[in-house]
């Protein structure tokens, strides 16, 4: 398990990475990932080691598999980058619906999007470091809309604001527990996994392009 700064222990979910995938299994997407060195190992190792290098997916609920990664799951595309759409529909063309968040405390990174039948339904990203949002795809889902984010980005913002305006922007944008609580809306939140009641080892390796001897 890994722990934060409250104490509290969870498998994962803030600080990281991951795929949310709808019955499809854990070997089909480690093909779809095209992860290499691959091993096989308990939920908490697998979490755990995934935080620092690779990728580890397991099946810890019916229904969904999770492939998770804090340094290497979307490499070598991130979400700010225009080709990060095309990976997701890529992906699901393989593996069927998909959900894609990241949870980044610091530099207040933080992304969701999902994938259905085929399309990119929606898609958010903001970086609170640099006030951006570079991804804005769909329209937002009624559990963003219930907790009052996603819905603006940087089009919005006008010469002219003051303190007011800006507070009413900022206020908007979303925190990491916004990110769990879509997570938890739309699929499964991995921080409320019961790690006792995982019993299936998962597979963790390392996608195309990283080298697991300077991971």
């Amino acid at each position: 398990m890994t722990a934060h700064q409250s104490g509290e222990f969870m498998s994962f979910g803030f600080k990281t990475s991951w795929l949310a995938v709808r019955d499809t299994g854990p070997e089909e997407v480690a093909d779809a990932l095209g992860l290499r060195h691959r091993q096989h190992m308990d939920w908490e190792t697998g979490t755990e080691l995934a935080y620092s290098h690779g990728v580890f997916v397991a099946r810890p609920v019916p229904g969904w598999t999770l492939a998770h990664g804090r340094m290497h799951l979307t490499h070598p595309t991130e979400p700010e980058d225009p080709e990060f759409p095309a990976w997701l529909r890529s992906l699901a063309s393989r593996v069927g619906d998909l959900q894609y968040f990241r949870n980044e405390r610091v530099s207040d990174y933080h992304v969701w999007a999902k994938v259905e039948s085929g399309e990119l339904t929606r898609a958010y990203c903001y970086i609170g470091m640099s006030g951006e949002v570079p991804l804005r795809l769909g329209e937002p889902t009624a559990v963003e809309r219930e907790l009052g984010v996603g819905l603006v980005g940087r089009e919005e913002v006008r010469p002219d604001w003051g303190d007011t305006e800006w507070d009413a922007w900022h206020a908007a944008m979303p925190t990491e527990h916004e990110v769990m609580r879509i997570a938890a809306d739309w699929s499964v939140c991995p921080a409320l996994i019961d790690d006792a009641s995982v019993t299936e080892p998962g597979i963790h390796g390392f996608p195309p392009g990283v080298d697991p001897d300077r991971a």
